[in-house]
């Protein structure tokens, strides 16, 4: 039964830390036409599933990525620092140039979304997911001994996100505060891979409940604003 405890905990923990990789994808994909949603949704993260495997089955080349490759100022940094300061940069821009855009208003929108092309979106889709899934592929390969019971879990968690992108996309999509809730935690993800990267850790458990309890909060707002909308603009909501 070990290994049914072990691809149970894989697949709980692909499927929490998937939540910043939804977040990510319900962000870059709102830029392409609705129609093109769904596809990108599929490729987006089916590439992302079969790096992730690719991943697994260079064990070899993981361990490697902890060994320290130079020292900053006493600090020694390995590729896996590296990684994770490049992809918490990029998700610090991001993150900056759609808030940017967002408070420019319609105009500045529009031109965002002329800008973001099908392949660029699965591509930036892919590459963050692999930093995201970086520290959770390193701790499978630590916690599980069969690779087979790896795998099932980042499919089956693959899986849920698949289900779980267009709903939850489609919602912060049409709530523009919850947008920039969502962009807001993007900026957190992208300062605590920085500091991961410089040695500075942060518990993942305290990053969650943040963003829980903002989501709470935000879900206690958007209750009370549908409470002193007219009639018309629920049924639109709804519907």
């Amino acid at each position: 039964m070990e290994w049914l405890v072990a691809l149970i905990t894989l697949t709980v923990l692909e499927i929490v830390l998937g939540i910043d990789n939804i977040i990510f994808i319900s962000i870059v994909a709102g830029k392409l036409p609705p129609a093109q949603r769904p596809k990108a949704y599929r490729l987006g993260l089916g590439g992302a599933m079969v790096m992730r495997i690719l991943l697994l089955l260079t064990i070899a080349w993981l361990a490697r990525l902890t060994a320290p490759l130079f020292a900053v100022f006493g600090h020694a940094v390995s590729g896996r620092d590296l990684i994770l300061i490049a992809g918490g940069l990029f998700l610090l821009a991001k993150a900056t140039f759609e808030i940017h855009d967002k408070l420019e208003g319609e105009e500045g929108h529009k031109s965002a979304k002329v800008r973001a092309g099908f392949w660029a979106i699965i591509a930036q889709i892919m590459v963050l997911d692999m930093v995201f899934s970086l520290d959770s592929v390193i701790t499978a390969v630590g916690m599980a001994r069969q690779l087979w019971v790896m795998v099932t879990a980042i499919v089956v968690a693959v899986g849920v996100m698949m289900v779980a992108a267009r709903p939850i996309s489609e919602f912060v999509d049409q709530r523009p505060t919850v947008k920039m809730l969502a962009l807001s935690f993007l900026l957190l993800i992208g300062f605590s891979l920085v500091a991961e990267g410089l040695g500075q850790h942060i518990p993942k458990g305290y990053i969650y409940f943040a963003m829980g309890f903002s989501v709470f909060v935000e879900m206690l707002n958007l209750r009370l604003r549908r409470k002193a909308e007219p009639v018309h603009l629920r049924q639109r909501y709804s519907g």
